[in-house]
């Protein structure tokens, strides 16, 4: 069985990076940990980190992943930089508030409301 591998493409508008997760469930922890690996090198290649997570594709996401998603708002939070999602599924989002990540992050509905969201 052939190794899952992290699946982002992630692109530049502006000063913000906008990454979009390419998988429909991110789920597994070997995935997790490359997401992890990933985003933390990009948050540390710019000096103000300006990250735009996309999750139009994401239909399922784990426990491990929403950690992922804490350490990484807390790199980018180190660097003053900033961290919106967008385009959260409504499964996904319940998951969100029953554990008051909606409190934590900012969350927009489409890309371009994300895109305005930076200040």
């Amino acid at each position: 069985m052939p190794e899952a591998e992290a699946k982002l493409s992630i692109r530049k508008q502006e000063s913000v990076c906008i990454v979009e997760f390419e998988d429909r469930k991110i789920l597994e922890e070997m995935v997790i940990n490359q997401i992890l690996e990933k985003l933390s090198e990009l948050v540390a290649s710019e000096p103000v980190p300006r990250l735009l997570l996309n999750f139009r594709k994401v239909e399922h996401l784990s426990s491990a992943a929403l950690g992922v998603l804490i350490t990484l708002n807390k790199q980018v939070a180190g660097r003053s930089g900033q961290l919106v999602l967008a385009n959260i599924h409504p499964q996904i989002y319940e998951v969100f508030k029953i554990t008051r990540l909606n409190k934590l992050f900012n969350i927009q509905g489409t890309t371009d409301e994300a895109l305005r969201a930076f200040n």
